[in-house]
């Protein structure tokens, strides 16, 4: 073989190692760019809880992408998920007359229909909303909000009327983008029919009102308001 020729080859295998190693590194997220694209929101969150050290906030989330990255979510049963949407309508009808047990019951059921789908369950709260945050890190904050309203509520300090109100609509409005994920995790983006009306079924009852009389509702829960509060 002459001289041309293997140089030739050789010019030939260097053109597609470079190529070859230039698709890998495209396709391979970079660093915080890929982390952010992936936990959305969470992100942030993250990075404001290291008091702003990027780089210590993006070591948690890859090791949280290497925890719980390859978990695959369940399949639920037709007959569960009607069971979960019961719960979840029922929870929302009852906000009207109690909030307080409304949003208990809320944050009870995200803890059981993540556990339901695979992730780990609900007396694992710290792992089980790591592992959602790898997986649905545009939405988990509703869990997380919902989940420390509910533990207030416990200690006492949210008050039925008010700010505590206020505060428990806001909670309910944002853990239903979590809770409709995991309903219909293969259909993302996609809104239920009777998202809008069952959205206005979240208020509390105003004061003075009689029970059963849904009268004025000044906190209807809808998404445009929970964003401008």
């Amino acid at each position: 073989m002459s001289t041309g020729v293997i140089i030739a080859l050789i010019v030939i295998v260097a053109a597609v190692v470079v190529a070859a190693a230039l698709t890998f590194l495209a396709r391979k997220p970079r660093g915080g760019r890929g982390l952010r694209r992936r936990f959305g929101p969470e992100y942030d969150r993250t990075v404001a809880r290291h008091d702003g050290d990027a780089k210590a906030a993006e070591r948690e989330l890859a090791e949280r992408v290497k925890l719980h990255g390859e978990l695959r979510e369940r399949p639920l049963e037709p007959a569960a998920r009607e069971q979960y949407a019961a719960r979840w309508t029922a929870a929302q009808e009852r906000f009207v007359d109690s909030p307080r047990e409304a949003v208990a019951e809320a944050d009870r059921l995200l803890g059981d229909l993540a556990g339901a789908r695979g992730f780990p369950a609900a007396d694992r709260y710290e792992e089980q909303v790591a592992a959602l945050s790898v997986h649905h890190g545009h939405h988990v904050h509703g869990y997380r909000r919902v989940h420390g309203v509910a533990l207030a509520r416990t200690g006492g300090t949210a008050r039925e009327g008010g700010a505590g109100t206020e505060e428990m609509r806001e909670a309910m409005v944002e853990a239903r983008a979590l809770f409709e994920q995991l309903m219909t995790p293969a259909r993302q983006g996609d809104t239920p029919r009777h998202r809008a009306a069952d959205d206005t079924k979240l208020s509390a009852r105003p004061e003075g009102s009689a029970p059963g009389s849904r009268g004025h509702q000044p906190w209807a829960l809808t998404r445009r308001h929970a964003k401008g509060s």
